[in-house]
């Protein structure tokens, strides 16, 4: 019971300090998980898929849990054009923006599995491989792999075990760092 007690204070306390902006790569020991907390307040049909893209990362990692509407490190938002995105203030922080139009073409799993992805560390690996879920959209339509791949799954348990640096992108004037252009905006005919 006092592990465990232990174990949910240190949590709280990452918590409040990651919503203040500062990361705690590991605090807590290594059986225990550092809880990202995602709202989707704003997300709309896509909050029961964000639920599923948590669950993807929570089998597929360790040093790591995603929980529902506990806090708000991780917001995700549904959005009408402009494709989706996410934009990472600090690793396992940030906003997922996920585009209706888009979500019409691709798997929207997928998406959100991928957006979520940026938030925990990961960059986009454009090589057209389905069974890579960083390579995004250029997969193309038909994938809808929603899974990361083992060195995938790995690098972001390592990134949270404080092994490794969290890849770093182009970033906007307060610094944070924004994956955009993983999904192609929306096919128009030709004609």
């Amino acid at each position: 019971m006092t592990s465990r007690l232990n174990r949910l204070a240190v949590a709280f306390v990452a918590t409040a300090l990651a919503t203040l902006g500062v990361t705690v790569a590991n605090p807590s020991p290594a059986s225990a998980a550092m809880t990202i907390c995602y709202n989707t307040s704003q997300a709309g049909s896509y909050a029961s898929t964000a639920n599923q893209a948590a669950s993807i990362w929570n089998n597929a990692t360790v040093n790591l849990t995603l929980s529902a509407n506990c806090g708000s490190n991780l917001r995700i938002y549904r959005i009408t054009g402009g494709g989706s995105y996410a934009v990472r203030t600090s690793l396992g922080n940030g906003r997922v923006y996920i585009d209706t139009q888009q979500a019409a073409q691709y798997s929207v799993l997928r998406i959100m599995t991928h957006e979520i992805g940026h938030i925990l560390g990961l960059p986009d690996n454009y090589n057209g491989n389905c069974a890579l879920l960083m390579s995004g959209g250029s997969a193309g339509t038909s994938c809808t792999n929603p899974y990361p791949s083992t060195a995938e799954a790995n690098r972001v348990s390592n990134l949270f075990a404080g092994t490794f640096a969290a890849t770093e992108r182009s970033t906007d004037r307060a610094g944070a760092d924004i994956f955009r252009d993983s999904w192609p905006s929306v096919l128009t005919p030709v004609g």
